[in-house]
């Protein structure tokens, strides 16, 4: 009966959760479905949108083109026009007979000047006739007031000197004549636009004037027929499209002055030409474009600053730019509206979209939240479980376990580090360690956790801390980087295990060590006196060496004892030869090198931290391999080995002895440096020399220059 009410439920469950299963099925599909749809929606939405501006961009770049095209072809044609004027004049017979004689003349004769009148009467014709004359309608001046000419037609000898002109013809200098000097002799020329005496538009044109019945070279050339005009009531008007219906187009010559775009002609707002110029460097200016990208179509802004499509073309004759121009928001207004319109419809139909989501939503709410809030709770409860494990593991740990955030406050920690803090559990949690272990403390640790986070890598530090009334203890911190996860911000797991004792026992060996090697060099100093002390001495410089390098402080030690034990294997020296006074036979130096391998030798069997054996023995190998006993080089040598034959040397320079004074600091300096990675590691020395001139070390080693006694040991130290 039992089983049977068992199966019973178990098949209710299961009918249970097969609709709620199907539930979720149905609206995850929907909610996939509606997001492609959406998706779709607003991608086609958008490559319409594209390609509806592209096609209206093409329509307008078309259009834009034929009016640009027709304005270009009908300023070339008046340019032309101008031009033609002039040689009409210059390839009349009787004017080259005229110039002929001139010239042949020296500029003077009673036939070339009978010849004045008739020319000035063609002069007069041509200008009524091709718009070079123009009715005075300003003001009168007085009779004796000569007025500023600002146009006609006039014939120039090649030095620019009038031969004849018309009424009103200005004089040659200013712009006209740096248009003449500019000019190649034997062309025809244009000027660009220049204002005249008026303070209106005008050009000038230029056609040469050959000899009767020569060829057309600069060397048949006798003059000039030089034409002067105001423009605006010719050209201004050839910018005007007839039949353009858009209320913002509008076409404009342009033309670059350094660094500055000048308008040649009237601008829309009502501003004159060659008024109120814009710098090059506009951004994003039209008239800019234009004059860089010569035949291009693009969108930018205006002089007014106004969104515009513009088109351009270049001169050949002159140096203008032709810019024709429509405001965007008269060009593209229509497909703008459709695009808008399209917008509306697409966001009308997402709107629908959600709202059927929003109730599909709905719908499933009652469902979700319960299958939630069950997901929580077991979630909750394997946490609890989790951290309940946590504490059981680490609180029998006699080290301080902690989990520290990214600034340094409390998120975990165990039994031995709440028991350090003094504090309740409920009040150390989210506490910065400042607060737990004191300011000075607190930012240390705080420090470490940055730079492990920064590193990504296990950090470890060894520090004193003092936390109660036992006084200072030493620990050994590790700090390794957690990274971040979904529940869990970034952290560092910190390990602090308590090494006072084992650094007092350290200390102690150490201490006793150092006797024993203070023993040791006693002995040998007894048996060298001219040498006394210079093992301690090498011990010395070798151990400040290693601080400055930085090194680990079991390496420290092995090179200030390796330093001071150098010199005992001379026990094994007979005295007579460690007294000697004179020269020692090859036999006798060969003897006290091998002294260094006995010191590697006897020391070999003694437990040193670290190696002191390997430091002795590869004491006399040379950076660049040249040394012995094994021809060892580079990094191949121990650092300690490469720091003691630093220290040796650099002491054994320095020292005075009874027979010699010691030398200079510097002059040691100098030869160590020489010696840089040939005999001695160059980093070593420049070690040494920064102790040196940074740490006090030539006050601290002063004495070492001092005389001995007169009995041939060294004073006391």
């Amino acid at each position: 009966m039992s089983s049977t009410t068992s199966d019973g439920g178990a098949k209710d469950s299961d009918k249970a959760a097969k609709p709620a299963m199907s539930a979720r099925m149905k609206m995850i599909l929907t909610g996939v479905g509606v997001a492609i749809f959406v998706a779709v929606g607003i991608f086609l939405m958008l490559q319409f949108k594209a390609s509806e501006q592209a096609r209206e961009m093409r329509q307008w770049q078309s259009r834009m083109s034929i009016v640009i095209d027709s304005r270009y072809t009908d300023i070339e044609r008046w340019l032309g026009e101008q031009t033609a004027d002039l040689r009409g004049i210059s390839d009349n017979a009787s004017v080259q007979l005229y110039l002929t004689v001139f010239h042949e003349a020296g500029g003077g004769g009673e036939e070339a000047q009978a010849e004045l009148g008739y020319l000035g009467n063609l002069l007069e014709v041509v200008a009524d006739r091709a718009g070079f004359r123009k009715d005075d309608t300003g003001p009168q001046v007085g009779a004796n007031i000569a007025k500023e000419g600002t146009h006609g037609l006039a014939l120039i000898d090649l030095n620019y000197e009038y031969i004849v002109r018309t009424d009103n013809f200005p004089q040659i200098k200013g712009p006209i004549r740096t248009f003449l000097d500019n000019t190649e002799k034997g062309v025809s020329a244009v000027s660009d636009i220049f204002l005249n005496a008026d303070n209106k538009p005008s050009m000038a044109f230029l056609v040469p004037v050959y000899a009767i019945q020569a060829d057309e070279s600069a060397e048949s050339q006798l003059g000039y027929v030089l034409g002067i005009k105001e423009v605006g009531e010719e050209l201004y008007p050839l910018l005007e499209q007839p039949g353009a219906t858009e209320e913002t187009a509008e076409t404009l010559i342009v033309r670059q002055a350094k660094n500055q775009i000048e308008y040649l002609t009237p601008r829309r707002d009502g501003t004159p030409p060659l008024k109120k110029p814009l710098a090059v460097d506009t951004p994003n200016l039209a008239s800019a474009w234009a004059v860089r990208t010569v035949g291009g179509f693009t969108t930018a802004t205006d002089y007014a600053g106004n969104e515009v499509l513009a088109i351009s073309r270049a001169f050949q004759q002159v140096p203008w730019t032709l810019v024709h121009k429509v405001d965007t928001s008269e060009a593209l207004k229509e497909s703008r509206e459709r695009i808008q319109l399209l917008m509306i419809v697409f966001g009308a139909i997402i709107v629908l979209v959600l709202i059927g989501m929003l109730a599909l939503w709905y719908y499933g709410t009652s469902q979700r939240a319960t299958e939630a809030a069950h997901k929580f709770e077991e979630l909750a409860n394997r946490f609890q479980g989790q951290r309940n494990f946590m504490h059981l593991v680490t609180d029998s740990q006699p080290n301080a376990i902690v989990i520290l955030d990214e600034s340094g406050h409390y998120r975990w920690f165990n039994k031995t580090a709440l028991d350090l803090s003094r504090m309740d559990r409920k009040d150390m949690f989210d506490k910065h360690v400042s607060a737990i272990l004191g300011p000075v403390e607190g930012k240390r640790i705080a420090a470490w956790v940055k730079e492990a986070l920064a590193k990504n890598e296990r950090l470890t530090v060894t520090h004193t801390m003092e936390l109660g009334e036992d006084g200072p203890k030493v620990y050994r911190s590790d700090f390794q980087p957690l990274p971040a996860r979904e529940d869990f911000p970034p952290g560092v797991l910190m390990v602090s295990q308590d090494i006072t004792e084992s650094v007092k026992e350290r200390e102690k060996r150490e201490a006793v060590m150092r006797q024993l090697v203070g023993t040791l060099v006693s002995v040998v100093d007894r048996r060298d006196p001219f040498s006394a002390n210079h093992s301690v001495r090498v011990g010395e410089v070798a151990r400040a060496v290693a601080k400055e390098m930085d090194i680990d402080h079991t390496l420290t030690e092995t090179a200030a004892i390796a330093g001071s034990l150098m010199n005992l294997g001379k026990i094994t020296v007979p005295e007579e030869v460690l007294t000697k006074q004179g020269g020692l036979t090859d036999e006798e130096i060969k003897m006290i090198q091998q002294s260094v391998l006995t010191s590697a030798e006897l020391v070999s069997n003694i437990d040193f931290d670290g190696p002191v054996y390997d430091t002795l023995r590869q004491l006399q190998e040379n950076f660049d391999g040249s040394g012995t006993p094994d021809g060892l080089s580079g990094q191949n040598i121990v650092v300690t080995a490469r720091i003691s034959a630093v220290a040796n040397a650099f002491v054994g320079m320095v020292s005075a002895r009874a027979w010699r004074a010691g030398m200079s600091f510097d002059k040691s300096l100098d030869i160590l440096l020489s010696d840089g990675n040939k005999k001695f590691d160059r980093s070593v020395v420049v070690a040494l020399a920064n102790y040196l001139d940074n740490r006090g070390g030539r006050d601290e080693w002063k004495s070492y220059g001092d005389p001995p006694a007169e009995d041939g040991k060294a004073p006391a130290e």
